[in-house]
């Protein structure tokens, strides 16, 4: 893929508002003041609503703003581990995002991963498909997923890289936080230890996002 202008934007796309409060909160740590000050383009967090549906159409929309032509698509948040072994807290980077639609490739994974492991040390970076659902997955369903390959699932991810390549050529890439996992379901985020922990990795993760951005606006030799 080309190169983004230097000033490409940004979009980081997540679908519940403790998502956006995390990210939030991470934006006015110490480490993001670099990014802050420039060292990439412009940075934009989108809230979409909960859902392919609410995500489609916010990403659609977003991307039809000016300011945003070109921009590089981060879709992040919570989501469903799939495997076993994983743990409230683990990273998920998709080398694609799958749903009934087709499949969207992610770029530069190999870059997240290690970008993320110096964000957030000590946590488990776990790599592969990422797949969509419309609704919550909980038991057999989980299993069913698994058997196709996919590590993980969450609402929105699919429905975000899928509207971003349509509304023109760009970046994508998504990265989750585990929240819930075979051995580790829960009902409330909010509620219980292991949202808190995703809710501490969340808001932690925002110098790997700029990181990855900031690399897609140096020239490929």
């Amino acid at each position: 893929m080309n190169p983004q202008p230097a000033t490409a934007p940004l979009l980081i796309a997540c679908a519940l508002g403790i998502e956006h409060l995390a990210l939030r909160t991470g934006f006015q740590r110490p480490a993001a003041e670099p990014y802050k000050r420039g060292a990439g383009g412009p940075v934009t967090v989108l809230r979409t609503g909960m859902g392919p549906k609410a995500a489609e159409r916010s990403v659609t929309r977003a991307l039809a703003d000016p300011a945003l032509y070109g921009a590089a698509v981060l879709a992040t948040g919570f989501c469903a581990g799939l495997a076993p072994g994983m743990h409230p807290g683990d990273l998920v980077v998709a080398e694609e995002t799958r749903d009934r639609r087709g499949t969207t490739p992610c770029v530069a994974t190999d870059l997240l991963v290690k970008e993320l492991a110096r964000a957030v040390p000590g946590r488990t970076v776990h790599t592969g498909p990422l797949t969509g659902s419309d609704h919550v997955v909980r038991g057999q369903e989980r299993s069913d997923l698994l058997a196709t390959g996919a590590i993980a699932v969450d609402m929105e991810s699919a429905a975000t890289l899928l509207s971003a390549v349509r509304a023109g050529e760009r970046p994508v890439a998504a990265v989750r936080v585990v929240v819930d996992a075979p051995e580790h379901e829960l009902v409330r985020i909010g509620t219980v230890r292991g949202g808190i922990s995703a809710f501490r990795v969340l808001r932690s993760v925002l110098p790997a996002f700029f990181e990855w951005h900031r690399s897609l606006l140096l020239p490929r030799r």
